[in-house]
C-alpha cells in the first residue's frame, strides 16, 4: 500500500517537515545520550504503531552499533537485563509520556523521580522535548500511512537537508 500523501512533495507539508526535522537537531545535539534518544524514540514508535519510525530508528541504531539483543528487547524492557537504570527511567518516561490518556497525571511522580535521579536539567529538557517530538512524528507518519521497510540509513538526514 502506498502512503496516502507524500509530506515531502506538498509545499506546506514539506516546509513544516523540514522545520520539524530542524527542531530535532536541538535534541540530537543535546547532552542526552544518543543511545537513550534512540531507545526512547523506538519505544514510543512501537506504542504508536508507527512502522516507518520503527524502521528508521532500528536501522539507525544498528548502524550506530547497537546490539540486536537490545533492539529486540526494547518492547519488553521491563523483562530484560540489558538496559541500565538510567535507560529504564527514560523508557518508563517515554511510555508514560506517550500513553497520557491511560493515566490522569501523565508521567507519574515515581517515574519523574527516577528520571531526576539519572539525568541533569539539560538532559531532562531534551527528554521532555524528545517524547513530544517523536509522538508528533509518529502521528504524521501514521496519518498518511507511511509504511516501514524501505528506510535506508541516512535517508532522513538527506531528505531534511534537501
Amino acid at each position: 500500500m502506498e502512503a496516502r500523501f507524500n509530506l515531502f512533495e506538498n509545499e506546506i507539508a514539506a516546509k513544516f517537515t523540514k522545520r520539524f526535522a530542524n527542531a530535532s537537531l536541538v535534541i540530537e545535539q543535546s547532552p542526552l545520550p544518543k543511545s537513550t534518544q534512540e531507545l526512547v524514540s523506538l519505544r514510543a514508535s512501537q506504542i504508536n504503531g508507527c512502522g516507518w519510525c520503527i524502521d528508521y530508528h532500528t536501522k539507525e541504531m544498528a548502524a550506530a552499533g547497537e546490539t540486536s539483543v537490545r533492539l529486540m528487547l526494547v518492547a519488553a524492557w521491563r523483562e530484560s537485563t540489558v538496559f541500565t537504570e538510567a535507560e529504564q527511567a527514560a523508557l518508563a518516561f517515554a511510555e508514560e509520556g506517550t500513553r497520557m490518556a491511560d493515566a490522569q497525571q501523565g508521567v507519574s511522580d515515581e517515574t519523574w523521580d527516577q528520571v531526576r535521579k539519572h539525568y541533569d536539567d539539560d538532559q531532562i529538557g531534551a527528554l521532555v522535548c524528545l517524547v513530544a517530538l517523536i509522538n508528533a512524528a509518529n502521528r504524521l507518519a501514521v496519518i498518511v500511512h507511511q509504511k516501514g521497510g524501505s528506510y535506508e540509513v541516512g535517508m532522513f538526514s538527506a531528505a531534511a537537508a534537501g
